[in-house]
């Protein structure tokens, strides 16, 4: 049983559900697993799906408490994360600048690999990610913030948390935790979105069933990590 969850929870459920961004089925992951789920937050690419995608990271941000001068996202999937967080941020709480990093290097013109605002000394930036399976791409914005300026990075928000487990057999999410020194806060974890929907409807439709919750308790029993 895991807590219950808040109302920005549901909604952004209730979001990946109405833009299929998460799937029950069968699925080959980059891995080369097998998976009963798919998350896909590249699915949220409306003007009102993308909105509530930043609503919904920005509650995140605040329920968790973190200092944040700078919202950044990994290239690519983390650029519309990173600008619709900044949005949400400053129609609730506070305005904070957002930026993103370029695949290669520019040369010309203003050069270098950042885009919107720079990350610099003093700073305290909060990354915004899709989901964490193996955690690389997180490894790899950390690492491009704190080599670009003495930056503090308060914390990392993502979609939703797979639960895997990484190479020491702890969850990817702890790993990554104590392996980089930054708290990491998913929006949900996959316990939490598979209990919210066997107990619901969404739109009046019964999205996962009894015997498609059972398969992922056994993805998990196998690949997973507990909390």
């Amino acid at each position: 049983m895991v807590a219950r969850m808040h109302a920005y929870q549901r909604e952004f459920v209730d979001l990946l559900v109405r833009h299929e961004a998460v799937r029950f089925g069968e699925f080959t992951l980059k891995s080369g697993r097998r998976s009963p789920y798919f998350i896909n937050a590249g699915q949220l690419r409306t003007g009102a799906a993308i909105g509530g995608t930043g609503r919904a990271y920005a509650a995140a941000m605040d329920r968790a408490g973190l200092p944040c001068d700078l919202v950044f996202g990994p290239a690519y999937k983390g650029v519309p994360l990173a600008v619709a967080t900044a949005i949400a941020a400053s129609h609730a709480t506070r305005d904070v600048p957002f930026g993103f990093d370029r695949k290669e290097q520019k040369d010309h013109g203003e050069g270098g690999w950042f885009v919107g605002t720079p990350p610099q000394d003093g700073m305290r930036v909060v990354v915004v990610d899709d989901v964490i399976t193996s955690g690389q791409s997180i490894r790899e914005a950390v690492a491009l913030l704190r080599g670009a300026a003495d930056v503090a990075i308060s914390g990392v928000i993502v979609a939703v948390d797979r639960q895997e487990k990484g190479p020491s057999g702890r969850r990817t999410l702890v790993e990554l935790r104590d392996e980089l020194q930054v708290e990491l806060v998913p929006i949900v974890s996959i316990d939490e979105l598979v209990e919210d929907l066997q107990q619901r409807t969404v739109d009046g439709k019964q999205v996962l069933d009894h015997q498609q919750a059972e398969r992922i308790a056994a993805y998990l029993a196998e690949h997973g990590a507990p909390a």
